[in-house]
């Protein structure tokens, strides 16, 4: 891997010098404005300003490639799912039904139903380059800092740090230990069959959970030698004060808050309809 997956990565742009808290507070409005919201102008506006910012922070698509295509995955499984169980969910909620084709037995694809999907498929692509970006952007500790800062105990916020840092602690590892299992004959390339790679791959999996448990009490161990949790608050190495940059970037993220909600109520529904 050229960088660990989801791991901080150190890059000189504007995203990565606003602060750990502003991050969080854009993530957050953004994320409940795809919630709140099924009006698909709103939507496609967010998602293209999180296109935006994903350029501007200078963050490679392959840094992050295996995880969108993970969250892609289950975004099809959600919407083939919502389908089976729901065929007409998108006629009930615009009132009409546009039949385009018919499938099989009470299954037939509309208009409106494939409208629902595209709103649902954008609230995903919305959302998603906030959240990867967060990670990416973010350095561990200014994060913790950062929750601190918004109220989150400063003991939630580093175990939350911990767990960050931890990502690509296991990922050295499990690729340390695969190199070894492979050095010693164990086969893990697409030229085994599938059912004997995923039993080679406990050879890794067994080996990789008792480093982590080793990790875990070394780290307990540091944390309690050096008292920590005895006082009610704690001061950041990391922490950084707001700046112009953040200023100005959380008053536009909550004047698009602020729109997104007028435009998404102002016909009385959550919901935009072309279909009227």
């Amino acid at each position: 891997m050229s960088s660990p997956m989801l791991g901080y990565i150190e890059i000189n742009s504007p995203i990565h010098k606003l602060t750990g808290a502003t991050k969080l507070i854009v993530l957050i409005l953004c994320s409940l404005t795809a919630m709140l919201t099924y009006d698909t102008r709103v939507l496609v506006g967010l998602l293209l300003f999180s296109v935006v910012m994903f350029k501007v922070s200078k963050v490679k698509f392959s840094d992050i490639s295996f995880v969108f295509y993970f969250i892609l995955f289950f975004l099809t499984i959600n919407n083939i799912a919502i389908f089976i169980l729901s065929p007409y969910q998108g006629v009930e909620i615009y009132g009409s039904k546009t039949i385009l084709f018919e499938i099989a037995g009470p299954y037939a694809m509309t208009a409106e139903q494939l409208f629902y999907h595209l709103n649902i498929t954008l609230k995903y692509f919305a959302v998603i380059p906030f959240a990867l970006l967060f990670m990416v952007a973010t350095h561990p500790s200014e994060f913790a800092a950062s929750l601190n800062k918004i109220g989150v105990s400063y003991k939630v916020a580093y175990s939350v740090a911990i767990a960050l840092r931890y990502i690509p602690d296991i990922q050295r590892d499990y690729q340390d230990i695969s190199f070894a299992q492979q050095a010693r004959g164990i086969d893990l390339s697409k030229k085994e069959k599938l059912g004997k790679r995923i039993k080679n791959v406990s050879a890794i999996l067994v080996p990789l959970i008792f480093s982590s448990l080793e990790r875990i009490e070394t780290i307990s161990t540091a944390m309690e030698l050096r008292a920590f949790g005895e006082n009610k608050k704690r001061t950041w190495y990391s922490a950084r004060d707001f700046h112009k940059n953040d200023f100005l970037m959380l008053a536009l993220v909550f004047s698009m808050f602020i729109l997104s909600i007028i435009v998404t109520f102002s016909n009385g529904s959550r919901y935009f309809n072309p279909f009227i």
